[in-house]
C-alpha cells in the first residue's frame, strides 16, 4: 500500500511578522519550544505511515536544513511562488502516489488528522457509489470573521462567498488542511496556481469537494501576525501545562538566576516565554511577554503585554 504523502506549505514571505522574520522564515519561528514546521510534522506522523514534504521559497535554505533534521522526504524549493495548486501538481508529476494531505506552515492547530483522512476516504467511497465521487476533502472550522465557505446539506462545497458558486448553505472557514486523491491531483492543470480555481472546476464537473465539519471547534490559530503568534504561544503553553517557559540554552547561561523558576533569583515571570539567545539583566520582571533572540532588556525593567526581539517590540 502506498504511503500517505503530507505537504506542509512553508513558502510564504512572513511579511506580517517582519522584522522577526527578516532572518528566519515564518515556519521556523519558535512557538514556545518548537517551530510550527516541527509541530506540524509531529501531528502528521501521528497519522501513521507518512512521507513528509514541504515547499520553500523565502529563506529556503533554512527550511531545507530543518527538513533534513526532521526526516522529511523532500523539501521542494520554489524559485517563484507557485500558489497552492502548483506544489500539489509538482509532487504528483514526480510520481508520488498514495494521496496527499496538505497542512499550513503558519497555523497552530489541534486537529485529529487521522480522523480527517478517514472521513475523506469514506466520503470519496460513498460518492463513487452515486457516480459523483469527490477527490478533494477540505477541513472546516468555525471562524465568524472569515467563514467564506458555503456548505450544502450533503456536506459538499457549494461555493466560496464573493468568489464563485452558490452563496447559500452553512457558513464555515477553510482551515488550510485538505486531502486530495491521486485521481484529483491528476486533474490539476499544469501551470495552475490558485487551488480555489480547481475547486470551482470540480464543482462544475459534478464533483464538489467534501467539507469535513466534524472539527469545527478545534483549536486553529493563524500565527502569521503578532497577535496570532501570541495566541499560538498561549495555546502551546496550555498544551505543555506550564505557565511560562525558558529555553534550556538560556537557563544554562544563567544557572543561579533560574532557581525556583518561574519566580527565580533576580527574575520574575508570569505567562511569558524566553528564547535561547536573550540576555537577562538583574531584576527583570516579565508578564504576558514573548522574548525572541536579540531582545534587549534594561536592569530592573518590567515588561508587560509585549513581544520583543532584535530591533523591535510589539505591544499586544
Amino acid at each position: 500500500m502506498d504511503q500517505l504523502n503530507v505537504l506542509i506549505l512553508a513558502a510564504g514571505l512572513g511579511t506580517r511578522l517582519r522584522p522577526l522574520t527578516s532572518d528566519v522564515p515564518k515556519p521556523l519561528v519558535p512557538v514556545v519550544d518548537k517551530s510550527i514546521l516541527e509541530q506540524q510534522a509531529i501531528k502528521a506522523r501521528a497519522i501513521g505511515d507518512v512521507r513528509l514534504h514541504a515547499n520553500a521559497h523565502y529563506l529556503a535554505d533554512q527550511i531545507v536544513v530543518e527538513g533534513e533534521r526532521l526526516g522529511f522526504e523532500k523539501v521542494w524549493v520554489e524559485p517563484e511562488i507557485l500558489g497552492t495548486a502548483g506544489p500539489l501538481k509538482r509532487i504528483y508529476n514526480e510520481g508520488y502516489r498514495g494521496g496527499l494531505l496538505i497542512m499550513n506552515g503558519d497555523a497552530y492547530c489541534s486537529f485529529d488528522l487521522k480522523a480527517f483522512v478517514e472521513n475523506a476516504k469514506a466520503a470519496f467511497a460513498a460518492g463513487a457509489q452515486n457516480s459523483a465521487a469527490p477527490g478533494v476533502a477540505l477541513l472546516a472550522v468555525d471562524f465568524p470573521k472569515v467563514n467564506t465557505f458555503r456548505v450544502g446539506e450533503d456536506g459538499r462545497l457549494n461555493g466560496v462567498a464573493d468568489r464563485f458558486g452558490l452563496d447559500e448553505g452553512r457558513a464555515a472557514t477553510f482551515s488550510g488542511v485538505s486531502y486530495y486523491s491521486d485521481e484529483a491531483l491528476a486533474r490539476i492543470k499544469d501551470g495552475e496556481f490558485d487551488i480555489r480555481e480547481f475547486w470551482k472546476q470540480e464543482i462544475a464537473a459534478g464533483r464538489p469537494p467534501f467539507v469535513d465539519m466534524s472539527q469545527l471547534n478545534a483549536t486553529w490559530i493563524d500565527m502569521g501576525s503578532p497577535e496570532g503568534l501570541k495566541d499560538a504561544c498561549d495555546a502551546r503553553l496550555k498544551e505543555l501545562d506550564v505557565d511560562s517557559w525558558i529555553h534550556p540554552e538560556c537557563s544554562k547561561r544563567y544557572p543561579l538566576m533560574f532557581l525556583d523558576v518561574p519566580f527565580g533569583k533576580g527574575l520574575k515571570m508570569m505567562h511569558s516565554v524566553i528564547g535561547a539567545n536573550v540576555m537577562i539583566p538583574a531584576g527583570v520582571s516579565l508578564n504576558n511577554t514573548l522574548l525572541f533572540d536579540g531582545a534587549e532588556l534594561a536592569p530592573g525593567e518590567t515588561v508587560e503585554n509585549e513581544i520583543r526581539g532584535k530591533g523591535f517590540s510589539w505591544k499586544i
